[in-house]
């Protein structure tokens, strides 16, 4: 069996890019890091490092066992927070990672609750999107990721990997996604239709934000039959509705960014069968750990998921 720490020393120096800079990590001496190494290598019977001027680097076999490892230390130390909150050793924990439009509308409502009902609880927020924020999950550094998945017209179009099929997602919300153009001043711009059609914006200008919306636009797009001139891309939502309203292009944006932050440059309407499920979604086997069980209900509470609706592939 690997010894943990020695894979903590090896994933000290994958992070930090140098022995030197692991062992300030650790609080160690530059001499024991490299030992830990040496006896990892000889627990393996793989070269894990090599000399790289005069420093080292981590060789193909190295870096393997370090994303492994990251994985499990993550999840070791996850049990050891759930454990101890369990016997009263330690206050209520809660990590949650979530993407820029949940952490400005849901996130904080939900938070204040817990807050409200538990003043002692440590909530942790990280900002990341839900591929990122699934990996975190994986590798317990979070206990819930809030994510989201794209369909059109009931048809999935990006659903963040579950490699090993180990998570359980909880529906919050239906998120319409609308169409977004200049506001009318009077000046020649024309309302929004009820019922838009991509179709008639084929020649306009396209600004693109995240890189999963981004794909998403550009899928809608050519399902309507044309591939969109995108002129600016910006993960920032406020960002997007102010090139909009300065007239430099149109966008589309979920129901949840329009909630956080909203131009008053902008007109805004429901794209037909375009929408994205926003889930909340934990590692592991059941139970959940109180905390977190009451961490998903406030924030299907807060997100006014308290009807699902039915799932489009079903």
């Amino acid at each position: 069996m690997l010894d943990v720490t020695r894979l903590r020393v090896l994933v000290a120096v994958a992070r930090h890019g140098s022995v030197t800079a692991a062992a300030r990590a650790l609080n160690y001496a530059q001499p024991s890091v490299s030992h830990h190494l040496s006896r990892l290598e000889a627990e393996t019977g793989a070269l894990l490092t090599q000399r790289a001027g005069r420093g080292v680097r981590l060789t193909d076999a190295g870096r393997l066992l370090a994303e492994r490892a990251e994985e499990i230390l993550g999840r070791l130390d996850a049990a050891e927070n759930e454990l101890a909150a369990h016997v009263g050793l330690r206050a209520g924990r809660i990590r949650l990672a979530a993407f820029p439009s949940a952490l400005s509308t849901i996130v904080p409502a939900a938070a204040a609750r817990l807050e409200s009902e538990n003043p002692g609880m440590d909530l942790t927020l990280a900002e990341a999107e839900p591929p990122e924020a699934l990996r975190m999950l994986r590798a317990g550094y979070v206990d819930v990721a809030l994510v989201f998945r794209h369909y059109q017209d009931g048809a999935t179009v990006n659903q963040p990997a579950d490699p090993d099929g180990g998570s359980r997602e909880r529906l919050l919300l239906d998120d319409p996604i609308h169409l977004v153009t200049r506001a009318v001043t009077g000046t020649g711009e024309t309302p929004l239709p009820e019922r838009p059609d991509l179709a008639d914006y084929a020649e306009q200008r396209w600004i693109g934000g995240c890189e999963r919306c981004r794909s998403y636009l550009v899928w809608q797009c050519e399902l309507a039959g044309f591939t969109p001139k995108i002129a600016f891309t910006t993960d920032d939502f406020v960002a997007v509705q102010a090139l909009v309203a300065a007239g430099l292009g149109i966008t589309t944006l979920p129901g949840l960014a329009l909630r956080a932050a909203r131009h008053p440059g902008i007109q805004a309407t429901p794209l037909p069968g375009s929408h994205r499920h926003v889930l909340a979604v934990t590692y592991g086997e059941g139970p959940e750990p109180p905390a977190v069980a009451r961490l998903l209900d406030v924030l299907s509470l807060t997100a006014g998921a308290d009807r699902h609706p039915p799932d489009p592939d079903s």
